[in-house]
């Protein structure tokens, strides 16, 4: 493309600092270096971690940053030494890289590979560096993303070429929401054919656990969450019967395993990122055998405190990353998959908006009006 090798301008959404409203500016993006791509990004979407970190609920973050994770694009250009990928190529950049090389990447059952930024919020790429400035100022990078921007700069290990004809406004949540709900069913829990499955947290996470537990063949599904105007969404993907806390009086644990005539749920899905809701999750699994999987990221300082019985007594308590992914192995696949109408992610996107208007998107988020807003450049 004519951009190659240049310094292009756009705009981007720059956060200056935890509390306030994303910044529409013009940022300039420096080409890629080595094993580095530049991605024109056509749509993302706004999930509930770019929030945790306007919100400061995510420590040591380094601003200004550059937000958004959950993308699609085109390859601008490549950097020295990329050869997977050319100009053109239609791609989704990863939250989960994968090099292929570290022993993580090469461990059959382990998606995190060593060079993610997850915790470390490095805010940089892998030489030290920005690939973003704003008038002289660095501006720092997201989870190897940064795709609240016309263009952004990631490393090759964190971008693959999807199908060329799949929807980029659909196709961008199997870059972190889908990918993340949907995988912790099918990979993490393994949740199997008649199985008895409850999901706290309807959001597009939550949403996308109940498509992986009905694809997995649960027979009943509960879901769980105060908004009760989530409930028709998740009946129409999957969910079987849907609860408010706020209609009983009993903790949730007590309300799930009267549900379940004494025994308990099969498997438990923690997708809002609160403590207690983790052990209310935890304590609805049935003895023996129940599995609960943590999805929802807390806030830095929670902290569980758990008694030893709970797991003499046969339950499980994991957690789960990108659903499980390899993501460089498995995205392709994913969305090859929603092409083939293996399962239907289109019901997570609620709202479509021009990028100008993001702030309004996180304003639906928090208002709790929205699944996926999707960010259209």
């Amino acid at each position: 493309m004519e951009t190659s090798g240049k310094v292009i301008k756009c705009k981007a959404a720059v956060a200056w600092e935890a509390g306030k409203p994303l910044s529409i500016q013009e940022v300039e993006v420096a080409p890629p270096r080595a094993h580095e791509v530049r991605i024109k990004v056509l749509a993302t979407g706004i999930c509930r971690s770019d929030d945790h970190v306007l919100s400061g609920s995510i420590d040591n973050v380094r601003f200004p940053i550059i937000l958004g994770h959950e993308a699609a694009g085109i390859v601008e250009s490549i950097g020295e030494g990329v050869t997977d990928l050319k100009p053109g190529d239609k791609v989704i950049p990863l939250i989960a890289p994968q090099c292929g090389d570290c022993s993580s990447c090469q461990h059959p059952r382990n998606n995190l590979c060593l060079k993610a930024d997850l915790g470390k919020n490095r805010g940089v790429m892998a030489d030290g560096t920005t690939r973003f400035t704003y008038q002289g100022q660095q501006i720092h990078h997201f989870l190897n993303t940064s795709t609240f921007a016309e263009y952004t700069v990631v490393e090759e290990i964190a971008v693959v070429k999807i199908d060329e004809m799949a929807p980029v406004h659909k196709i961008c949540l199997i870059g972190c929401g889908f990918s993340t709900g949907y995988g912790a069913a099918i990979n993490t829990a393994k949740v199997e054919p008649g199985s008895t499955c409850v999901v706290f947290g309807l959001g597009g996470i939550g949403l996308a656990a109940i498509i992986g537990c009905k694809v997995g063949g649960a027979t009943r599904i509960i879901g769980i969450d105060i908004n009760k105007d989530k409930f028709t969404k998740a009946k129409e993907l999957g969910a079987t019967e849907c609860i408010s806390p706020q209609d009983y009086t009993k903790a949730m644990h007590e309300v799930l395993i009267a549900m379940t005539g004494g025994v308990g749920v099969d498997y438990a899905f923690e997708c809002v990122g609160h403590v207690d809701v983790m052990m209310a999750a935890l304590l609805s699994c049935r003895m023996g055998c129940g599995t609960c999987v943590v999805v929802g990221i807390a806030s830095a300082e929670a902290r569980i405190s758990l008694s030893p019985k709970l797991f003499v007594s046969g339950r499980t308590l994991t957690g789960s990353y990108f659903g499980g992914w390899k993501s460089k192995d498995c995205i392709p696949k994913l969305v090859s998959d929603y092409m083939a109408k293996k399962f239907n992610l289109d019901g997570l996107v609620t709202h479509t908006l021009p990028f100008d208007k993001i702030n309004e998107g996180f304003e639906l988020l928090r208002a709790g009006k929205s699944i996926r807003t999707v960010l259209i450049f």
